[in-house]
């Protein structure tokens, strides 16, 4: 059974070497995702990271290499465990920032579950099912919708905000079954990067009871980033 689960966002933001002058604007959010990168690897010496990524399913073995080239400086990182696999540049945004975060905490392996964008509720429910069979710390990465503001990536919709705010609610509850109904289409036109992964975190919490320690939402640049830890009640 999952010992515990976090949630992050996956941002290049969020690495001070990438950030400029975002740095202190994000700062606050940095500290969330670093406070509760800690917390999960006190509970679970050993992660599986989940993401969404156009590559579509695959499993990414721990000790693979990458490097944050592609998003403006060589910062390289590497997921915690043996094994030299070198994805280079093309490593998934979201397993470069869970190499980011796992990064001195003291977790001992991390191995990477991606999915693709769109797949299916059903299929994401599936697969936290199985995963939930590990007793490990589970890491769901995945931002909230891109179009808060005007000058967001995806520019502004209205339905943006009663998207995140059912978000935010069910990872206070917690309410899995929340997270389960989110509408994949309602997502993609918000340009939800988060909405297949938390599907699988539905799928892996449900049917036990958990507790919210840590939770933390904020809006850069109109892009919605939610951070939470999820413990066994």
């Amino acid at each position: 059974m999952s010992a515990a689960i976090a949630v992050l966002p996956h941002p290049p933001l969020l690495v001070p070497d990438l950030s400029g002058d975002a740095a202190s604007e994000t700062e606050v959010l940095r500290a969330a995702v670093r406070d509760v990168a800690k917390a999960l690897a006190a509970a679970a010496p050993a992660w599986i990271a989940v993401g969404a990524d156009p590559g579509g399913r695959r499993s990414v073995a721990p000790g693979t290499r990458g490097t944050f080239a592609g998003y403006g400086r060589d910062v390289p990182v590497a997921l915690p465990g043996s094994g030299s696999a070198d994805e280079g540049p093309e490593l998934p945004l979201p397993l470069l920032i869970a190499a980011w975060a796992a990064a001195g905490t003291g977790v001992t392996s991390v191995r990477g579950e991606l999915v693709a964008p769109d797949t299916s509720p059903s299929d994401c429910l599936e697969l936290g099912r199985a995963l939930a069979a590990e007793d490990v710390g589970l890491l769901v990465l995945g931002d909230g919708a891109a179009m808060h503001t005007a000058k967001a990536p995806g520019g502004f919709d209205e339905r943006a905000e009663s998207f995140d705010a059912v978000v935010a609610t069910a990872l206070d509850v917690p309410d899995p079954e929340a997270l389960a109904r989110l509408d994949p289409a309602v997502a993609a036109d918000l340009w939800v990067a988060g909405r297949a992964p938390w599907q699988v975190m539905a799928g892996a919490a449900g049917g036990r009871d958990w507790t919210t320690a840590h939770r933390h939402t904020s809006m850069p640049y109109g892009v919605a980033y939610h951070v939470a830890l999820w413990e066994p009640a």
